[in-house]
Formats: C-alpha cells, sequence, structure tokens
C-alpha cells in the first residue's frame, strides 16, 4: 500500500502513516477514494471526534496539489487510520499501480489563513500580507519546472503565505509563465493571494525602449506582457525594477499612476530606489493627485543592512513607506551551507551566475556568519531560520521573500514562524554582534 500527496504531504508506506502539520486533507477525498478503488473494509473506530478512515486497502492514493482546509490531519496510529477533514481536492486513486482507474473531485484552491501567520499592512495601505512570502527569483526555469513551481507554491500557500513576487525579467520572462501557469493549475481564486512582479530591465534585448527604461512607451506595453504571462487581469503591486536616470520622473509617475487607474495594477512601488529618489516620486504624485507609490522592495539582510536600517529610517517614519525586502538570507550565505565550497545544487553554481558566487565567496564574511551557528543551536533552529526571523522583526518590513529550489526548503522556511517569538531584544543584538565585522 501506498498513499502520497505532493508537495507538503502525507506519505503511508506499508502500515505507517507519517503526517505532516502542514498537510490538510479531507474525510470527502479519502471516502471518495476508497469507494473508487472497492474497499470494502470497515473504519477502524478512532477517538478522534471525526469519521475514521481506514486505508488499509489502498494501494496508491495521489493528492497532486496541497490541500487547504480549517482543520489539520492530527492522527497518527498503529492502524494507518486517518481522521481530520478539509476541502476538497483533485484526487487520483489507482489500485494496484493500474493508472487507469482514476476519479477526481472538485479542488478547494485557496491559500490557507494561517493563525500563526502575521499579516501585515502593506506600508501605509490597507492590504494585509504575510510576513514571510514567496518569490520566484533564480529558482523558477533554472531549478523549478512547472511541477516543482506547483508543489512549493502550494506547500507556502499551506502555511498560510498570500505574497507572491516575480519579475518580467526573471528567465527571460518564462519565470512569470510559469507563475501564470501554476496559479492555473492550482485554481486560487484571484481574491485570496497578493500578486507582484517587477518592470524595467525588459526581455526584448537590443530593442530601443524596450529595455533598461521607465519610459512611458515601454511600462505601458510591460504591463501587458506581465498580463498576458501570469494570466491574470491585474497585478496587485507593479514595481519599477530600477531607477531610470534616462527618464523624467514625471513621466515615471504618470504612467505608473495611469497604470493604477486603468485597473491593470492595484498599487505600484519601487525596487532598490534611493530614499531621495522615492520622495521624488511621492512629491510629485502628490501635487498633481495620482498614484503614489507605497513600497519598496530591497535587499535587507544580516549582512547587507544600512539601505533600510539608515537610509530609508527618516522615509519611512515620515511616509509609511513599506518594504517587500528581498535576499533575506544574502543568496544562500546566511545558511550557512557555503562554509565548505559551494554544494553543487545550489544558485551559486548555476550557469550565469559566477558574478553572484565571487561577489558571495568572502572567507571573511562566511567566519562571521559562522558565528550565529552557536546561537541557532541554542534555540533549536536552522541558521536559515534564524536569519528569516531576525529579518522579520524590523517593523518597518511588510514581508520578507522567500525562495527555495525545494518543496523542503519551502516548509522550513515557513517553519521559521515558530521561531519568531524567541527573538528577543537580547537575541538580536547578540546575533547583529555575531556577524559585526
Amino acid at each position: 500500500m501506498r498513499a502520497a500527496v505532493a508537495g507538503p504531504s502525507f506519505v503511508v508506506e506499508g502500515d505507517d502513516l507519517v503526517d505532516r502539520a502542514e498537510t490538510r486533507l479531507t474525510e470527502a477525498i479519502l471516502l471518495a477514494a476508497i469507494e473508487h478503488v472497492g474497499h470494502e473494509h470497515e473504519p477502524v473506530p478512532t477517538k478522534e471526534p471525526h469519521r475514521a478512515l481506514d486505508v488499509a486497502g489502498l494501494d496508491h492514493l495521489e493528492i497532486p496539489n496541497a490541500v487547504l482546509g480549517h482543520e489539520t490531519l492530527t492522527k497518527r496510529d498503529d492502524f494507518g487510520v486517518i481522521a481530520g477533514c478539509a476541502a476538497p481536492a483533485e484526487v487520483r486513486c489507482r489500485h494496484g499501480g493500474d493508472a487507469s482507474s482514476a476519479a477526481t473531485l472538485p479542488r478547494m484552491a485557496q491559500p490557507a489563513v494561517n493563525s500563526e501567520m502575521e499579516y501585515r499592512r502593506l506600508g501605509a495601505t490597507g492590504l494585509k500580507v504575510s510576513v514571510l512570502s514567496f518569490g520566484s527569483w533564480v529558482t523558477f526555469d533554472t531549478q523549478l519546472d512547472d511541477s516543482l513551481a506547483i508543489d512549493c507554491m502550494a506547500a507556502a500557500g499551506d502555511a498560510g503565505c498570500n505574497f507572491f513576487d516575480n519579475a518580467e525579467a526573471y528567465a527571460g520572462g518564462e519565470s512569470e509563465a510559469i507563475m501564470g501557469r501554476a496559479f492555473q493549475e492550482l485554481g486560487w481564486p484571484r481574491w485570496s493571494y497578493v500578486l507582484t512582479t517587477k518592470v524595467f530591465f525588459g526581455i526584448h534585448t537590443g530593442v530601443p525602449n524596450m529595455g533598461m527604461t521607465l519610459n512611458r512607451k515601454y511600462l505601458l506595453q510591460a504591463i501587458d506582457g506581465c498580463l498576458e504571462r501570469l494570466q491574470t487581469d491585474f497585478i496587485d503591486v507593479l514595481y519599477c525594477h530600477r531607477y531610470d536616470r534616462d527618464t523624467p520622473m514625471e513621466e515615471v509617475v504618470w504612467a505608473m499612476s495611469d497604470i493604477v487607474s486603468s485597473g491593470k495594477a492595484t498599487y505600484w512601488g519601487t525596487s532598490e530606489w534611493s530614499a531621495a529618489e522615492i520622495r521624488e516620486a511621492i512629491e510629485i504624485a502628490e501635487r498633481h493627485h495620482l498614484h503614489k507609490p507605497v513600497t519598496e522592495q530591497s535587499q535587507y539582510n544580516l549582512i547587507q543592512r544600512s539601505r533600510v536600517d539608515e537610509e530609508y529610517a527618516d522615509l519611512t517614519a515620515e511616509t509609511g513607506y513599506g518594504n517587500t525586502i528581498w535576499s533575506p538570507l544574502a543568496s544562500g550565505l546566511l545558511t550557512g551551507k557555503y562554509r565548505d565550497g559551494i554544494p553543487e545544487d545550489s544558485r551559486l553554481a548555476l550557469d550565469g551566475y559566477g558574478w553572484l558566487a565571487k561577489s558571495l565567496n568572502d572567507e571573511e564574511v562566511i567566519a562571521r556568519i559562522e558565528r550565529l551557528r552557536p546561537i541557532a543551536d541554542r534555540l533549536d533552529c536552522t541558521m536559515a531560520q534564524l536569519a528569516l526571523a531576525w529579518c522579520t522583526t524590523n517593523p518597518a518590513v511588510s514581508t520578507v521573500i522567500t525562495g527555495a529550489s525545494k518543496v523542503e526548503q519551502v516548509v522550513q522556511n515557513f517553519e521559521t514562524l515558530a521561531v519568531i517569538p524567541e527573538l528577543t531584544d537580547e537575541v538580536r543584538s547578540e546575533m547583529e554582534a555575531a556577524v559585526a565585522e
């Protein structure tokens, strides 16, 4: 007998049931599956206040996407009995390995609302975003195909993530296309998640006006391409991926405001702009009664802090400008995995990312990061979880964008929620002192 759920999952091998807190199943799904394979055994009674479900007769049960609901699988006993309920999902059942016998049920497709997840306001807006979120930089297309991307996004959604980030330039547009197909496969209602993307670099290389710019022509055409690849009618936050020194600020602000007014984006923001540049954009928008930018997306982690902690300090205090920070693990450095060199399956080993490997292969920095290991050990968490938790303790951070190339990494990243309460002011100070130059 074998039963498995792709992504965040429970797995049954023989008579052993392994359940995971991030998995939610439905009684209806299992009953339908059991009926489909002609299961004739009576359910084994349990102490749970739910109808018991005996899966001993199943040779194979697959639920390809994470299933979301209000109650979580909690039962584990010697009989391989599952008790619990949640919303329905697509189910494929196979008996004796025969893939021809399959049953399909409608899928409850919606990110979970996790009571342990904090949902913060995006800057001064009323939009609430999960404090931990999921992004596609580097991983989509280079490390994740459609199937693995779906599983990773499902795992994030199951943990309570409602914020998913992308960019036109990631993998030459293929990253957006993969995420768009993933959303279609997951079937999540558009109202249930926040989708963001970024424009500036372009995907039509060597063509005037179509890359490394924020001119009006480019912006109005770039948003249409993003919508098409992501298979959606609107973007929740459209970022200007970099500042454009060649296009007048008024042109940029008017174009971005017009995109918001058109309904193709709900908000707009900036990425890696200086505080002075952001202030100029806000001032122009306010002067002309236009939609002003509401959030930054800048690099922020334990070893790269000055822009957020210092340069943006007054801007944040005075305007409430948000920040959806990226690279919270310094491209993996803060996980401690580069202590003994670059692993073959890491992003630094990918073709085209030699520049990143060179910039991060600093023995002195790696030595400083190693000073965090005893703190992580004491808190019984990974170094990655410790670094992610540190980022969330800054109230100026609206969300911490995480990335992953494996479902297991997604699960571990979102288990950071249990570590965040452990980061007292004393622990935070200890961490900052540990990595200080």
